[in-house]
């Protein structure tokens, strides 16, 4: 396994899709993150797991390469940083290509904490740039955001790196060489960049009150009109949830935005990832 050159590749309609609603909490994810799975092929059922903290996120993808199925799993959170904040302090290496996911994700595990991470961050620069996927799928921060850094530090950290160690895919940073398709791929997603591709309301629809209950009530219909068959508990939880976490979670198994990185995008997004 090594980081491979960026394809297409299309969904098959079998495959299990995972929508995870991440956290980057203290305590491994304070038993935080919500998912939501189904078939991918229309009218499936959503199921709904439990509440599970990081270390039961990489063990359940763990276990999913062991059913024979075949398994995406698309995770809220930043899989990697722009490149633009290595264009001073790594110059050559970006210059002769040698700048790679794997590279930015071991530097980033030498850091004790996603706090000591950020402040190294912010020595390169004080800038937050957006990387290429950020600007082209509207999502809404950038991954060392004072709101999103912390999910950032972790997701690459605790979750991605163990993954690649074990073999498993991450799309598009860690791929067979050989050009294959994996049967377990796990992919950065973000649910205000599903429903901004969608013309779905893409802001105000998690806190207290009013208006945000009812556009959440509206994301839900949306949904069920998508194809997704939704039970009326999960449905009532989920515009409950002032947070929004199992929205988010329900929102990442529709069909993916985009079925691979577009041309002009590849060799950036072998770096910094792409959004699903």
């Amino acid at each position: 396994m090594k980081n491979a050159p960026t394809r297409v590749a299309g969904f098959d309609r079998r495959l299990v899709i995972h929508g995870v609603d991440f956290s980057g909490a203290d305590s491994g994810g304070a038993a935080k993150i919500r998912i939501a799975e189904r078939e991918l092929a229309s009218r499936s059922a959503v199921a709904v797991r439990g509440r599970i903290d990081r270390s039961g996120l990489r063990r359940a993808i763990l276990e999913s390469v062991k059913d024979g199925r075949e398994h995406l799993w698309r995770i809220d959170a930043p899989f990697g940083l722009p490149l633009e904040c290595f264009a001073e302090s790594r110059p050559e290496a970006m210059a002769a290509g040698e700048l790679s996911w794997r590279a930015v994700a071991d530097w980033m595990s030498g850091f004790a904490n996603a706090r000591d991470w950020r402040g190294a961050m912010r020595e390169l620069s004080r800038r937050e740039p957006k990387r290429a996927c950020d600007r082209a799928l509207h999502t809404p921060l950038a991954p060392m955001n004072l709101r999103v850094f912390k999910q950032t530090f972790t997701v690459i950290t605790e979750v991605l790196v163990p993954l690649a160690d074990a073999g498993v895919s991450i799309m598009p940073v860690w791929m067979p060489s050989d050009g294959s398709m994996p049967m377990v791929r796990v992919c950065e997603s973000c649910p205000a960049s599903v429903l901004w591709n969608r013309g779905w309301p893409a802001k105000g629809y998690k806190g207290t009150g009013e208006p945000p209950r009812a556009v959440r009530e509206e994301i839900i219909k949306l949904l069920r009109k998508e194809g997704l068959d939704i039970a009326s508990d999960v449905a009532v939880e989920a515009i409950h949830d002032v947070e929004g976490d199992l929205l988010d979670a329900l929102i990442m198994v529709t069909e993916p935005i985009q079925n691979g990185v577009p041309v002009e995008f590849a060799a950036q997004a072998e770096v910094e990832a792409w959004v699903y």
